[in-house]
């Protein structure tokens, strides 16, 4: 039995462990982040369910166990892990309110090297407030381009439009998503 229990334990250890391998870790405190994204909120859920995110609600749940939420938010690099920009992964956290339209985004962290004038700039990220997620999100059509940046820019359009149609098909109702 010892032996078992053993075994089990190890097999679990190494499923953590490779589960934790797979996941690109990103701010673990983005309470300033989700503020900006749902300034209504209340209470944040940590992150947690399938596929990873928070949730936003503007009442304590616990309290107001009808409350219904505002909204929820991810890490592109959670959803679509294997998006890259010229550098390597944009740790982007977007805000998805429950009729499928983003509340906007927060570039938290890149390695880009035209960061500084592609993914970093208030502009960029004000292009997907009220964005739907039925949206092209295309660089060129809906989306500006920066020159010697579009490969950046593409990128981060591409995290932010896979993963909210991805957590949109997990956790909305498809009859609430705004056409």
């Amino acid at each position: 039995m010892k032996k078992f229990v053993a075994l089990v334990s190890a097999v679990l250890v190494t499923a953590a462990t490779a589960f934790a391998a797979d996941r690109i870790y990103t701010n673990p405190k983005p309470d300033a982040a989700l503020k900006q994204l749902f300034p209504n909120a209340a209470v944040f859920t940590p992150l947690t369910g399938s596929p990873l995110h928070y949730t936003a609600y503007a009442a304590d749940p616990a309290k107001n166990p009808g409350q219904a939420p505002l909204g929820f938010a991810f890490w592109t690099t959670d959803m679509v892990p294997n998006e890259h920009g010229y550098h390597g992964p944009i740790h982007i956290l977007v805000g998805l309110m429950p009729n499928g339209v983003l509340t906007g985004i927060v570039v938290d962290y890149h390695s880009e090297p035209y960061g500084y004038f592609s993914v970093e700039p208030k502009e960029f990220a004000q292009q997907f407030v009220n964005k739907s997620i039925r949206d092209q999100f295309r660089v060129g059509a809906d989306i500006d381009a920066v020159s010697r940046a579009t490969l950046s820019i593409n990128s981060a359009a591409r995290a932010v439009r896979d993963g909210s149609r991805l957590v949109a098909r997990a956790l909305l109702d498809p009859s609430a998503v705004k056409k």
